[in-house]
């Protein structure tokens, strides 16, 4: 019988099925941060239980670290306090955790995938919704809760309902300008924010088979934002480039094996699913949302659809837009690169392009933050960190940062973001801030003009 890449995977990860009920599936990789463990550390000691397989767990500092000063104490209480919990918590159960004074600290969904952490064929768990992102590896990853990860920490197994399958099949060349953010943003239109609810989505076609690895994780990355349980792409030869000679990758005969066994992680011919929907590479712009789900994306050189419903209606007063109303040229405070959807060194590179020989425009604040402590490096060593400083914007330190304000990077009230982050929620980045999602470049370019901006119009150097 023909399976699709999903339920290869699934299947061979079942410990037992239960009668009209949920599976228990294995975890090979248990992903953790500061803000989810906690209790779930709490959970296991009152039970008198150590975390039973350590060395599949992998921890690091982003959620709540400041990235600037980094070497300085955290000056937030909640986020100092998480962040000793978490290095007590680490020590206590023999796990190995990347803080702030790591070479591998960083976003841990940007360290797992540069580490070769993150390996086709697996099952990933995090307790955060963004563990998606590993899926473009071919690997099942999704996000828990805190009572899920105390679940991982005691057996190493988690209890889930399996999802449906649905393909999301992208084709076509995109055009200068148009990156895997835009594309993504692009599906979540037609889609919606609530599209793929119950469902894993495997992308596919050749806008995807295209993409670098790192376009391919911003996809999966914001399949959560459809609902989807989560996203994966099938492993070819530039996944296998991308994870050869890393620190956790095989090596040797092992490596051999492991291509091997890669082979066979795809869907087979005939294999069926649930839902199917083609787009064509085409019809894909330069993205910007205008509302507050990621859902709410336009073309840039669109205007704000007309929708009755009440949440159209909230979300744009919420926005101070209107029906109708152009976002080119909508005046910016403030710009932020980063986050686990676009704070890899490509994503850098983007916007070094754009930016090269430029200044942000008068009133503008642009941060920078690299995804991890490799990220940063990689980037003073192309000397992009010079191209940032000359234009004016500050290069951070890694962290999530200002992605969802859990720390000290925080958008004010009222203030207008042009964000490479994945949601757009009221207060995401700051109570009161006003978030519009985009890429790497139509962020820069926003940074340059002060305005909400169309990159196909400005000059750089073209691909």
């Amino acid at each position: 019988m023909s399976k699709t890449l999903f339920d290869k995977i699934w299947s061979k990860h079942v410990v037992k099925s239960l009668e009209d009920g949920p599976v228990v599936l294995y975890i090979d990789r248990h992903l953790i941060h500061e803000v989810t463990s906690p209790q779930a550390f709490k959970g296991i000691e009152n039970r008198g239980l150590k975390v039973f397989r350590p060395q599949q767990t992998v921890a690091t500092m982003d959620h709540n670290v400041p990235t600037w000063n980094q070497h300085e104490a955290i000056k937030e209480e909640l986020s100092r306090l998480q962040v000793e919990k978490l290095a007590e918590n680490c020590a206590n159960h023999n796990i190995e955790l990347y803080d702030l004074k790591h070479k591998n600290q960083g976003i841990v969904h940007v360290i797992g995938p540069e580490l070769g952490i993150t390996q086709p064929g697996m099952t990933i768990v995090c307790g955060d919704s963004h563990t998606s992102t590993h899926g473009a590896f071919g690997a099942i990853a999704f996000g828990i809760g805190t009572s899920e990860v105390e679940m991982v920490f005691a057996t190493q197994c988690i209890m889930q309902s399996k999802p449906k399958n649905m393909k999301v099949e992208i084709n076509g060349e995109l055009q200068e300008g148009v990156s895997a953010k835009d594309v993504v943003l692009y599906v979540l239109s037609q889609l919606g924010a609530a599209g793929g609810v119950g469902h894993f989505v495997e992308f596919c076609g050749s806008t995807i088979r295209n993409m670098s690895m790192e376009g391919r994780m911003t996809v999966c990355n914001m399949s959560i934002e459809m609902g989807a349980r989560g996203g994966l792409i099938a492993p070819d030869k530039t996944t296998l480039d991308y994870i050869k000679g890393k620190d956790f990758a095989p090596k040797g005969e092992e490596w051999d094996a492991f291509v091997e066994m890669t082979r066979s992680l795809k869907s087979d011919e005939g294999a069926q699913f649930d839902q199917v929907y083609q787009y064509n590479a085409a019809d894909i712009a330069p993205m910007i949302t205008y509302g507050t789900n990621p859902g709410t994306g336009i073309k840039i050189n669109e205007v704000v659809p007309s929708k009755k419903s009440v949440d159209h209606v909230k979300s744009l007063d919420y926005m101070g837009f209107q029906e109708g109303e152009a976002l080119e040229g909508k005046k910016v405070d403030y710009v932020f690169i980063g986050s686990c959807t676009n704070a890899r060194i490509e994503d850098l590179r983007a916007a070094a392009k754009v930016i090269k020989g430029k200044r942000i425009a008068d009133g503008i604040k642009a941060w920078i933050v690299p995804g991890s402590k490799r990220v940063e490096l990689e980037a003073k060593k192309e000397g992009i960190d010079k191209i940032f400083e000359a234009a004016g914007f500050q290069l951070r330190q890694a962290g999530c940062s200002a992605c969802l304000a859990m720390n000290e990077d925080k958008v004010p009230a009222g203030a207008v973001c042009v964000s490479t982050s994945n949601r757009n929620f009221e207060g995401r980045q700051g109570q009161g801030s006003k978030t519009l999602l985009a890429s790497p470049m139509t962020a820069a370019a926003a940074a340059i003009t002060g305005v909400v901006t169309d990159v196909r119009k400005l000059s750089y150097e073209k691909n």
